[in-house]
């Protein structure tokens, strides 16, 4: 199973990491803006080829010392079909390197726009008798808001294709007018991780987790304590590390006691790192900070798993 996957690479490098791909044309080091605007013009392929090339620098400087990276499909997709087209090759570079992907999709809708998106996204099309491949990621997040029906042709895939999903229950937002009400069954957020724990009863791996994961924010560890007390089998991935405000101490509930459980987003913290804490690296050396930003972020980590 895809988690099993997951959890021995997290066991291999000791590193619970995930770094976001989320790149942004207005703060991208410059040189690389320049040289892309250069080639293509003031234009969305230029912004596509600038995140293209920002994105494989990072990799070939963490994938040995990180098991995932998640990009946010929404920064590329603004930029339309090369905005997409960078997507999926930064996707395929990671898989090339031996990274699993995460991709953060957020998708959720009922009957057969659920099974397009499932399909697109970890399953496969089919044109005549041909089947492909769209996207290869290994996981995504989706939306359960809409109930079982907009999850179950995720489910189905993730059986048939053996892939991971990550289900939102308690994001690292500040906003809590929906998750937090309190019904007669508990908060929403509850309500949901029971849920998740339900649908994935079925996909269990040998370490004890399931393919069927849940986000649980960083900056919500009370909140995250509970959740890890009625998923026991679940995986988190917790966004908020870092820039957000999530600590690492925030995140001791979420672990089991073999240092396992969780994988922890840093994007903005680890990309633009040489905009900030590593600023001595200069914009030239934006890879090896992100690096650097890695591997501290693990020693920080390993405190408390």
């Amino acid at each position: 199973m895809v988690i099993d996957v997951l959890v021995d690479r997290i066991i291999e490098l000791k590193n619970p990491t995930v770094v976001g791909l989320d790149p942004r044309f207005d703060i991208l080091p410059k040189f690389l803006c320049d040289e892309m605007t250069a080639a293509y013009g003031e234009t969305p392929k230029a912004a596509a080829e600038a995140f293209y090339e920002f994105n494989r620098r990072i990799i070939d400087n963490i994938f040995d010392i990180v098991p995932a990276v998640k990009p946010q499909i929404a920064m590329y997709e603004q930029y339309g079909a090369d905005g997409i087209a960078a997507y999926q090759r930064t996707i395929a570079y990671a898989k090339g390197k031996g990274m699993l992907v995460i991709g953060d999709v957020k998708r959720g809708d009922i009957a057969s726009t659920a099974s397009a998106y499932s399909d697109g996204h970890i399953g496969e099309v089919t044109i005549g008798s041909a089947p492909h491949t769209m996207y290869g990621t290994d996981f995504i997040t989706i939306n359960p808001y809409l109930g079982y029906d907009a999850v179950e042709p995720f489910l189905d895939n993730c059986k048939r294709y053996g892939k991971g999903l990550f289900v939102l229950v308690k994001t690292s937002n500040a906003s809590a007018d929906v998750q937090d009400l309190i019904t007669e069954r508990g908060p929403v957020y509850e309500v949901v991780a029971k849920l998740v724990g339900e649908w994935g009863a079925g996909l269990i791996g040998r370490h004890g987790y399931s393919s069927v994961c849940a986000v649980v924010g960083a900056t919500h560890p009370d909140q995250a304590r509970r959740i890890r007390e009625i998923l026991p089998h679940a995986f988190f991935l917790v966004p908020g590390y870092g820039s957000q405000g999530g600590r690492a101490e925030d995140l001791a509930a979420c672990f089991d006691k073999k240092g396992l459980g969780v994988v922890v987003n840093n994007s903005r913290g680890i990309i633009f790192a040489y905009r900030d804490k590593y600023k001595d690296y200069g914009e030239a050396g934006f890879d090896a900070a992100a690096r650097q930003a890695c591997i501290d972020m693990r020693g920080d980590l390993q405190r408390v798993m």
